[in-house]
């Protein structure tokens, strides 16, 4: 049997456990395997195929695993909870003046004050969320 097929039935072994287990590190030496494979279709002796093999793998743990795991967790911030209310839009339910009043907020009805004391919203007037303290979130 040709090394550069038994090469790439190293990377195909090495892919079973990436599929099994979700580890991206089973990939990247899969690839060495690849590249290993590729010497061995060039002709490289063994020594060749198994340095082929170690150099890529090596530079791929090396410096592309903390790039690929970098990119990962810069992912899309997701705003949960009351970070969520922040900055949406709710309708005035009841009067809300700077003593307090209510607001429907994501189809809930909230306790809700205004920011700034002088200012009052009538019901059904539209007003921005700026912070949640409590139950109680303050609008303007």
């Amino acid at each position: 049997m040709d090394s550069w097929i038994v090469w790439l039935l190293i990377a195909g072994v090495l892919g079973i456990p990436l599929v099994l287990t979700a580890v991206p590190e089973f990939l990247l030496f899969a690839i060495g395997a690849l590249a290993a494979a590729g010497v061995a279709a060039l002709g490289g002796g063994v020594v060749l195929q198994t340095a082929g093999f170690l150099v890529v793998s090596v530079a791929m743990v090396a410096f592309v695993r903390p790039i690929a795991y970098r990119q990962l967790q810069k992912g899309p911030h997701v705003k949960m909870g009351i970070e969520a209310l922040q900055g949406a839009t709710a309708v005035v339910a009841e009067t809300v003046d700077g003593e307090g009043g209510r607001i429907k907020l994501n189809g809930e009805i909230w306790s809700a004050r205004a920011l700034h004391p002088d200012q009052v919203y009538e019901p059904g007037q539209q007003v921005d969320v700026v912070e949640i303290q409590g139950a109680t979130a303050l609008v303007v």
